[in-house]
């Protein structure tokens, strides 16, 4: 795991590379105006929805009974907006999600790549279409795990559990992709992945932890409801925040990791 580690360190202390904190305002002010048009028009149509929905099937004394006995008795009058917001929170990651892949991983890979990494070719067995495409297929997945475990917000600390370990899937997911784009080649990806699966998996978890975090801003019941739109952009910007370290640990882990696989190759090669 010092691999792991001294990743993490170098990511840490570039995380702070003024060219980076600038970088990451792009993808919060594109996100964040995605969103404000979106909560602006879509927003209370989604909540009549739901409590038309909550009305016809006779739900609210279901759902107030069940929250009663979890004593979370003061949420019974919000729960369709409450619903409505955990809905929307995995559509709110992945716009963010995007547009770090096509604004931002580029550059922190060419920040990587030319301060540490200048000897490494670039065999382009990515693109940005690519990107988009894993990303928006991982977040469909990681949106249905994401309705499935919705209960779980009624005991916290399991919640965070279950958050970590789907982040830890779908960033190492996305990240490993970005990161290799321009320097790996197809075949190469892949093996990295095969080789280095549980260590690439322990980076998305902790980042999955830690991307867990604007999601309990959520949590605070009635609150959460009147400061909808400030916890909103907060969780975008935490959300931009995160995804630009945990790229700079995928970009420092697997770069340094295929610059060594490629040096025994050639090793290999020089014994054959």
């Amino acid at each position: 795991m010092g691999a792991v580690i001294r990743a993490w360190s170098r990511a840490f202390l570039s995380q702070w590379h003024g060219k980076l904190l600038l970088m990451s305002i792009a993808p919060f002010l594109l996100a964040l105006g995605v969103w404000a048009v979106a909560l602006y028009f879509y927003l209370q149509p989604l909540v009549d929805y739901l409590h038309a929905l909550f009305t016809d099937h006779k739900l609210f004394a279901t759902s107030t009974s069940w929250l009663r006995s979890l004593g979370l008795g003061t949420l019974t009058a919000v729960v369709p907006p409450l619903i409505a917001m955990l809905a929307l929170l995995p559509l709110m990651i992945l716009t963010a999600l995007i547009f770090i892949g096509v604004v931002a991983m580029p550059v922190i890979c060419r920040h990587v790549g030319r301060r540490h990494f200048a000897q490494l070719e670039q065999r382009k067995g990515g693109s940005i279409l690519g990107s988009v495409g894993v990303a928006l297929g991982g977040m469909l997945i990681f949106i249905g795990l994401w309705i499935v475990t919705l209960p779980l917000y009624a005991f916290p600390p399991l919640a965070v559990l279950v958050q970590a370990l789907l982040w830890g899937w779908l960033t190492c997911r996305v990240m490993v992709y970005d990161v290799l784009a321009d320097y790996a080649s197809s075949e190469e990806r892949h093996r990295m992945l095969k080789q280095h699966r549980l260590r690439l998996l322990a980076i998305g978890v902790v980042s999955g932890a830690a991307g867990a975090l604007p999601g309990a801003l959520w949590l605070g019941g009635v609150m959460a409801v009147v400061f909808f739109p400030f916890l909103a952009a907060a969780s975008i910007w935490l959300y931009v925040l995160i995804f630009i370290f945990t790229g700079l640990w995928f970009a420092y882990y697997c770069m340094e990791a295929l610059a060594q696989m490629r040096a025994q190759e050639e090793i290999t090669k020089e014994l054959a």
